[in-house]
């Protein structure tokens, strides 16, 4: 079993009706740059972010998998369905 958990997450920004796809292995830290650390990126342009979706993985393989699924066409139309219900 892995020490580490891995999280894929979605941020949404509602300022801009943004979302940005990853994952990380320490989403506080991860999300603290994405918000306010980061002086450069994609990121940094549509702040601020809320941390909307969140799945947890034992391996950073499955996360990696997950991340990919979710940048897909139709992971994008079940991010922004569930963005909508809001």
């Amino acid at each position: 079993m892995s020490l580490f958990m891995f999280t894929v997450y979605v941020l949404y920004s509602a300022v801009y009706n943004k979302i940005y796809i990853g994952f990380t292995s320490d989403l506080k830290v991860r999300f603290l740059f994405h918000n306010q650390i980061s002086k450069k990126g994609w990121t940094k342009k549509y702040r601020p972010w809320i941390i909307y979706y969140t799945e947890e993985f034992s391996s950073k393989t499955d996360a990696m998998r997950r991340e990919k699924e979710l940048k897909t066409a139709s992971g994008r139309d079940f991010i922004w369905k569930e963005i909508r219900k809001l």
